[in-house]
């Protein structure tokens, strides 16, 4: 494999990003209290800022800025897009990207966001992936698809060249009217087929278009090689970058792009450093491409053959953004031809993913270093490394769902069948802050919470536990996707994109600033702290593009090894910290004292998870680092054979050979079964368990719901995030904490959901905890002194309850500022009665008598849906917007009388029902026929002590 330039590519992306954050001052612990408790801008919560259309006007633009400021947010991300359906455009005017007019936008934004202390990101281009109308022919993206047909021998058999093309036309997201297909050859071959040579060329037959040839008696299949110049246009574009996809395997394409942008730009403004924190760039869905002129070429260089006469029998047939429709496509190949081609399909994978990194990646790079504006990307799609890629950024950046077609209950499940299903961090994200890891960096940022189905029907409480978990993985800064610029008199509920409206039209708006206060406060400690992780993961992910070809990410069709992400899941449930790392990091690698060392990183355990193909050079260092005490767990299998064509069957004599010599290590390199009844977590920790593997801390219980990941800050101290992502029942556990995080330190628990510090009960390094629902906390060990008052859980029942009934109910409803009133004599929910279609705020009033003596010292709301205000006698005792609705009323009860006032906030979703024309209802609501959602205050409500 010749990626030695990739390598050294890698080596210096690290050396840069590394000697810049070892020269960085640290922070104190006392330092990290103080943001924690009033934290700067730069660690609140931006938000992705749709210009819709842009049809953008600077007083809106001004307002908008003020608004998002008042409720938190630290900056934005300028994200021209098209205009989303269903948006009345009455009395505005489209802007063209790059427009004078539209640069003078940018310029009141950078204004204003200088004056209130907020930063900008700008999107380069629009939409996704970029690209205009304006490109040139030759600096269109391509790609090159395959076609086949079996058909029975015996006879003629005729076909247009229009005929397969119209069969082959990728069912790209937004079709390019400019496209131009070209057939580049075809094949007759037997089915089944054994060898490249069977294939016989029949391109030259034929003739106007149309050909006529004789099949021989037997099976066969018929393969075209179609390539399609300008085959897509880019996604969601706005007007002026709205047209054919760049080529982002073409250096040169790429840079007139990017110059184009920022020296119009800079023409009118100066120097973008001046506004900007970063250029940002989505994901890199590139729809499939997969060619550029000199591929061949390159290939040839790269690989030592010529990649030409086997593409028809490497690809499969692709729909939308690339995906395979199917992986059994043409001819039967027996098992011999079939390992030939898998081999070459990594081939051609590896060369894209090459091309992509050096064309693209290091093109992108050395743009936003010559503009000294720092680089933020989705480096992943379709065809990039999913670590390697990643590496190089400034800011690099995963991506969080609060829901899509999946439609998987975030808080409700955590399973093992299915590793998507309950998680709102994907796939990706691990490999985002892995990469971030293995460079030094520390500020990773997430597009949090992404929702195309429960748009107007998520909870902040959703959000907040789904951010939690991106937290976990190694995410430390959130964008809130995303905000959508309309105009303030927009017919409700306005231009709305998708994503989790994030808008002041939100019911919930008024409390929005309760989870940017909370996010800021997180990301104050997470981004001056680096996590703790001794293990590592190689992923089969050469194994995928041998037999599948590479995956959309973050949602693959399918994976080779559908459990990987369990495994870091497990690791941390168990106490421990992970990082994915891939070969080329692993050859890159030093090892010292038995540790793989990478960057600021140090690994004593590698997990390879049934990794069949290998590198020599990666098996190499592997026999190095197990002879100096280094342990290898082989997940399932040993290794077994090289990857790639040239050569390969020498190259399988050297991984066997290679794979002998480490098994005389047995106690270092170790096959592990699978877990048969695929409960990851509890095979985990007894593989823990029996070979004693390394874990900061010990979880007497652990759970799937229990997350936990380990963080170092500057001055050494100890910080463990714990989340319980269960948002109906509580998790109960012992935390055993060693010596060497306990000795001469101060136990605190951080609660960002208040921004202060409690004492923690640690006694002799044990901790008895109980994490209510939807709770996460930091537990922070360091050498600070000082009093804070002891942590105490609110029970959430007790002696001498009191029930609380009789309600009266006063509804005002958001939109039409209507007031209802009713009674009830026990609480039901609103979905059940005649307000079933009710979008506000339901204030509950009742009173209660009680005696002088043993009065209650707690209230406890029950179920509310959504949010609640809680009165006592007229005084503000609280709010809560996740978890239980309890609180201390101890000071706030009396003898004799007493009103409980309850104020409820409602979601929106249910009322949307009612809007029976209104396009955004019908398209996020009523075309997807939700089910209402529950509303009010439920309860039962007790008073206890």
């Amino acid at each position: 494999m010749r990626i030695n330039k990739l390598m050294i590519l890698l080596a210096a992306c690290f050396l840069s990003a590394f000697s810049a954050f070892a020269s960085s001052p640290g922070m104190t612990s006392k330092d990290m209290y103080a943001q924690f408790r009033n934290p700067d801008s730069r660690y609140r919560p931006f938000v992705r800022w749709w210009w819709n259309g842009d049809r953008v006007q600077a007083e809106e633009l001004v307002r908008e800025l003020h608004l998002l400021k008042d409720a938190g947010i630290g900056g934005v991300e300028i994200n021209p897009i098209a205009l989303p359906y269903g948006s009345d455009t009455t009395g505005t005017k489209a802007l063209v990207w790059l427009s004078d007019e539209w640069i003078s936008m940018l310029k009141t934004v950078f204004d204003e966001a200088a004056k209130t202390g907020m930063r900008c990101d700008l999107l380069v281009g629009s939409g996704w992936p970029f690209g205009s109308e304006t490109l040139p022919m030759d600096e269109r993206a391509s790609v090159m698809l395959t076609y086949a047909l079996n058909v029975k021998g015996g006879t003629t058999f005729q076909m247009s060249k229009y005929n397969i093309f119209k069969a082959i036309d990728p069912g790209v997201t937004k079709v390019n009217p400019s496209r131009n297909p070209e057939l580049v050859s075809m094949y007759l071959v037997p089915n089944p087929v054994k060898d490249l040579s069977q294939a016989v060329d029949i391109t030259d037959k034929f003739v106007n278009n149309v050909i006529t040839i004789d099949i021989p008696k037997g099976n066969y299949t018929i393969y075209a090689l179609v390539h399609y110049d300008s085959f897509a246009c880019v996604i969601n574009g706005a007007p002026g970058a709205a047209g054919s996809i760049l080529n982002h395997m073409d250096a040169k394409a790429v840079r007139n792009y990017l110059d184009h942008m920022s020296n119009t730009i800079e023409a009118q403004l100066g120097p973008l450093s001046k506004y900007l924190r970063a250029y940002f760039v989505d994901s890199m869905e590139l729809e499939g491409c997969n060619w550029t002129s000199d591929f061949a070429a390159e290939f040839r260089k790269r690989r030592g053959y010529d990649i030409l006469p086997w593409l028809p029998f490497t690809m499969f047939q692709v729909g939308r953004l690339g995906d395979a429709k199917s992986f059994e496509y043409g001819a039967k190949k027996s098992k011999e031809f079939q390992e030939q081609v898998n081999r070459v399909r990594f081939d051609f994978e590896l060369t894209k993913a090459e091309l992509l990194n050096e064309r693209y990646t290091d093109t992108f790079l050395s743009w936003c270093r010559d503009q000294g504006v720092k680089s933020r990307a989705q480096a992943y799609g379709r065809g990039f490394f999913p670590l390697e890629s990643s590496m190089g950024y400034d800011i690099p950046e995963g991506e969080s769902w609060t829901t899509n077609w999946l439609r998987h209950r975030i808080g409700e499940e955590m399973g093992d069948k299915d590793y998507r299903r309950g998680r709102a961090y994907t796939m990706i994200d691990k490999y985002v802050s892995s990469a971030a890891h293995l460079t030094g960096k520390r500020l990773v940022s997430a597009e949090e919470m992404t929702n195309t189905y429960k748009v107007f029907n998520t909870s902040l409480e959703l959000l907040k536990v789904g951010s939690d978990m991106t937290a976990i993985t190694g995410i430390t800064h959130s964008v809130w996707h995303g905000f959508n610029y309309m105009p303030k008199d927009a017919a409700f509920p306005g231009w709305v994109q998708y994503g989790s409206y994030y808008n002041e039209k939100n019911t919930w708006w008024p409390y929005f600033r309760l989870l940017n206060d909370y996010r800021a406060r997180m990301s104050s400690v997470l981004q001056n702290s680096d996590m703790f992780t001794d293990i590592a993961i190689l992923p089969a992910n050469y194994d995928m593009w041998t037999t599948m070809g590479v995956q959309t990410e973050p949602f693959p069709v399918k994976l080779n090894i559908p459990y990987t992400s369990l495994i870091w899941e497990a690791i941390h449930k168990n106490g421990g910290g992970a990082d994915y790392v891939n070969e080329i990091v692993i050859k890159n690698s030093v090892v010292r004292n038995g540790k793989l060392c990478y960057g600021p990183k140090k690994y004593g355990t590698i997990f390879l998870v049934e990794e069949t193909g290998i590198m020599s050079g990666t098996l190499e260092k592997l026999l190095e680092f197990v002879r100096t005490g280094g342990r290898v767990f082989c997940i399932g299998k040993y290794p077994e054979k090289s990857l790639g064509l040239f050569d390969y069957q020498a190259r399988d004599k050297r991984i066997a050979s290679l794979v002998d010599e480490l098994k005389g290590y047995p106690d270092n390199f170790i096959l592990l079964e699978k877990p048969s009844d695929g409960k990851y977590l509890e095979w985990y920790k007894g593989v823990m368990e029996k070979y004693s593997l390394p874990h900061a801390i010990t979880i007497t219980n652990p759970d799937r719901f229990l997350l936990q990941s380990h963080f170092v800050a500057d001055d050494k101290s100890d910080i463990f995030l714990f989340e319980n992502a269960n948002m109906s029942e509580v998790r109960t556990t012992d935390i055993l904490f060693p010596k060497s995080v306990t000795a001469g330190r101060k136990a605190w628990l951080y609660n960002p959901a208040d921004g202060k510090r409690y004492s923690l009960p640690v006694k002799n390094g044990r901790l008895h905890f109980e994490f209510g629902p939807s709770e996460t906390y930091l537990f922070v060990f360091n050498k600070l002194r000082g009093k804070a008052p002891r942590w105490k859980t609110l029970p959430a029942s007790g002696k001498d309850s009191v029930m609380v009934n009789n309600w009266k109910l006063t509804l005002r409803q958001a939109r039409k500022d209507t007031v209802m009133y009713t009674e009830m004599a026990e609480l039901k929910d609103l979905k059940d009665t005649e307000f079933k279609n009710f979008m506000g705020t339901v204030t509950y009033v009742a009173d209660v008598s009680l005696k002088g003596s043993d009065m209650p010292e707690y209230i406890n709301l029950g179920k509310v849906c959504d949010i609640c205000e809680l009165k006592i006698n007229g005084v503000y005792a609280g709010t809560r917007w996740f978890g239980r609705s309890i609180f201390d009323v101890s000071s706030l009860l009396k003898a004799g009388d007493n009103t409980i006032e309850v104020k409820v906030t409602t979601l929106m979703g249910n009322y949307l029902w009612t809007l029976k024309d209104n396009k955004v209802a019908k398209r996020f609501v009523i075309n997807r026929k939700q089910a209402l959602v529950s509303m009010g205050l439920l309860g039962p409500v007790k008073l206890y002590k």
